[in-house]
């Protein structure tokens, strides 16, 4: 006769708390996120801003992103999902919204390189435009991977 306690698959936590976050496949992209968006704003950020509308778009985007997701990293580490699956379904809402928003800042962020490559200031402004714009387009696909990564847990 079978047993009709827990199996032993439904007793393991679904959601990593700890340094557990790391090592799970979805929530171990989050440092890499948040890594590749520093650097866009920082390099947005160096370069002299010619098109103030655009790359302020791409600085919004990767601000708030930068804080949300570190404040998500933070929230697996401590553990304040309380393995809750709600928490699966934000966070999979987050990065796609997320996700969305970055492949915009990613666009004008390469429209403003392309915008930067003759431009009167030289071409360090076009390296560190360059630079930013991989950098978002790398942040984008890391939040592609953290969003659809959810469903094939």
């Amino acid at each position: 006769m079978a047993s009709v306690g827990p199996s032993a698959a439904s007793t393991q936590p679904a959601l990593p708390s700890g340094p557990a976050v790391f090592k799970t496949i979805p929530y171990a992209f989050i440092l890499p996120e948040i890594l590749c968006g520093t650097w866009v704003w920082i390099l947005v950020a160096a370069t002299s801003v010619s098109l103030p509308l655009l790359q302020g778009w791409v600085m919004y985007v990767s601000l708030t992103s930068w804080l949300i997701s570190l404040l998500l990293l933070l929230s697996y580490l401590l553990g304040y999902h309380r393995n809750s699956e709600n928490w699966k379904v934000l966070d999979s809402l987050y990065h796609g919204a997320t996700a969305i928003l970055y492949m915009s800042a990613a666009v004008l962020q390469a429209n403003a390189t392309i915008n930067s490559e003759f431009s009167i200031n030289g071409p360090l402004n076009y390296q560190l435009n360059s630079a930013a714009s991989f950098f978002a387009f790398l942040t984008t696909f890391l939040y592609i991977l953290h969003a659809f990564s959810i469903y094939y847990q």
